[in-house]
């Protein structure tokens, strides 16, 4: 069970009030490696919170999403996914991603060399588009260690 709104720190300047399921749900988050949809979000706390709605789900996940503090993902499988964000900027990874299996594998392998071509990339979209770039997602697709052996 998370403790009492240990979150609320990160959330302030936000226009809503702190709730019990926005706590949960962060809690949750910030203690998995998986990365999960809604409906695994709402299945596993719904054990330990029986009134949380699944509407009351979908919309912290959007609310948590715009205020920074989780990341929505989509790998092409028709359902987002989340995962917590620490706020720590060298936390950013690219994900590797399973097509046969569905398993999706954080990376954080790149090389100085291939973080300063992101970054030029990053320069040459903002300049050419005048486009400022807040962030970016990377995803790799392919066939993970146990697929390839079947």
């Amino acid at each position: 069970m998370p403790g009492p709104y240990k979150w609320r720190h990160r959330f302030q300047g936000y226009v809503c009030r702190w709730t019990l399921p926005r706590e949960a749900i962060l809690d949750l988050l910030s203690r998995t490696s998986k990365h999960m949809s809604a409906k695994e979000i709402y299945a596993t706390l719904y054990s330990m919170y029986p009134g949380i709605g699944l509407t009351t789900v979908y919309r912290t996940l959007d609310l948590l999403v715009r205020s920074g503090m989780i990341n929505r993902l989509s790998f092409g499988d028709g359902q987002n996914r989340y995962e917590f964000r620490s706020g720590k900027k060298e936390e950013h990874h690219q994900h590797l991603i399973c097509t046969k299996c569905g398993r999706i594998i954080d990376c954080s392998d790149l090389f100085t060399e291939q973080l300063e071509l992101l970054k030029k990339a990053e320069d040459v979209l903002t300049k050419k588009y005048n486009f400022t770039v807040l962030d970016h997602n990377i995803e790799f697709y392919g066939l993970c260690e146990k697929c390839k052996k079947s």
